[in-house]
């Protein structure tokens, strides 16, 4: 079955090279926004979400409904597995990053830590987000697409 979008076809085979650690997680700052992934009734969950780099760290904010504020407050030490995703792909050329970060996710409970990232990092949606929490990177990695 073929599916037209149509955008035009872009011409040529793209090269995936991959990005060591520190690359990665630069590009990652430059991006606002990205995908968390983490488990809800023992399946896969994927929640779209706006980030902030901090120190090497991913914080997301999150309010106290939300099943993430749930589950990281229920862990306790080493936290939560997560993954967190964050691209930009031309949607013309396909070319450009994606980047993925393995780790542990915990609630930021100290309120002047709490209080800086309301300052950092603003919601997009109505929702009050008097939550945060941070993602601390053990495994990241990346890969650029560029032309052949």
């Amino acid at each position: 079955m073929s599916h037209d979008n149509g955008l035009p076809t872009t011409a040529g085979p793209r090269r995936s090279i991959e990005l060591d650690s520190a690359e990665a997680l630069r590009l990652l700052g430059t991006v606002s926004f990205g995908r968390i992934v983490f488990t809800q009734h023992a399946l896969p969950t994927i929640r779209p979400v706006n980030h902030v780099l901090d120190g090497g760290d991913i914080v997301i904010r999150t309010h106290d409904g939300a099943a993430l504020t749930s589950r990281t407050r229920q862990s306790g030490s080493p936290g939560v597995v997560v993954a967190y995703e964050a691209d930009v792909i031309d949607p013309v050329t396909h070319l450009g990053w994606s980047v993925v970060v393995t780790g542990y996710a915990h609630l930021v409970t100290d309120a002047d830590e709490l209080a800086r990232y309301a300052t950092m990092l603003h919601p997009w949606s109505q929702q009050t987000m008097n939550y945060a929490v941070r993602i601390r990177p053990d495994l990241v990695t990346g890969v650029r697409l560029a032309a052949a």
